[in-house]
């Protein structure tokens, strides 16, 4: 079985899980590869990153899935990119902890929507990304229960590591009661500032500590990466060029040649 349902993740904010998110998905499905994307985050950013309001009726978003009132095949949405489809967020998803808090089985409900996904020849996808809220709450919990594997991006800035630590308790406890195959597939280090001493100190520290775990990839600071969302595209569109999208696109040779490697010694 490849492992297919990836969360991007880190309780952190402002670490480049949403841009990580949409310029990987691009990546994907510009190789011809049919990606969903789940937006898990109330704010709704990959939503309005990939060309999508995400102010619209609720019920045709992840929260009317959670909540029990869809099916996700029934709010799938296709968008204006080739082989790229999304569930799409908004607002309402904020409420779903206390709507919830009565149902035991929970934690399970984005697992058990994207079984039946996965059992349907016909909705094919190669990979499922999910871009998960900058919390440990009840939605990242339900994206740790649900995937195969995690993409942690790593800002490289002080206490980066910190706030790693906090996540990997998180990702064993999950692994112990609720998803004991859950894998770490990579560490992904971005805003990295060659011009800053910090930048290089943490990737060494994370090296150090991950080893093979973290990409060879390292995603620079660059305006354009965070001008590409207000424009509704990903940054690998919006400008092939510019630092932030070649390094989009050589880790998504990187992601990719997991997979052969895993292929290739099974």
């Amino acid at each position: 079985m490849n492992k297919k349902i990836i969360s991007v993740i880190n309780q952190k904010g402002g670490v480049g899980k949403t841009t990580t998110v949409i310029n990987l998905a691009a990546g994907l499905s510009m190789k011809g590869k049919k990606i969903l994307v789940i937006d898990l985050d109330p704010q709704g950013n990959a939503t309005t990153g990939l060309g999508l309001p995400n102010t619209e009726n609720s019920e045709q978003t992840i929260y009317s899935v959670l909540n029990g009132n869809k099916k996700i095949s029934e709010v799938i949405k296709s968008t204006k990119f080739e082989n790229l489809y999304l569930v799409s967020s908004n607002v309402d998803l904020s409420g779903l902890e206390v709507e919830t808090a009565g149902d035991s089985r929970r934690a399970f409900k984005l697992k058990d929507e994207l079984a039946a996904i996965l059992n349907d020849s016909v909705a094919f996808y190669d990979y499922i990304l999910i871009d998960c809220p900058p919390s440990l709450s009840l939605l990242t919990i339900m994206a740790l229960v649900a995937s195969d594997e995690l993409v942690v991006p790593l800002q490289t800035e002080f206490f980066a590591l910190e706030g790693l630590t906090q996540l990997m308790k998180t990702i064993e406890r999950i692994k112990s009661n609720l998803n004991p195959s859950l894998d770490i597939r990579g560490i992904l280090l971005t805003m990295y500032d060659k011009r800053n001493k910090l930048s290089g100190q943490v990737e060494a520290e994370a090296r150090n500590y991950f080893k093979e775990k973290v990409y060879q990839t390292v995603v620079p600071r660059n305006v354009r990466l965070s001008e590409a969302p207000s424009h509704g595209v990903p940054v690998l569109l919006y400008d092939k060029t510019c630092p932030g999208s070649k390094s989009y696109f050589t880790f998504t040779d990187e992601f990719l040649n997991q997979d052969k490697l895993v292929v290739s010694a099974a």
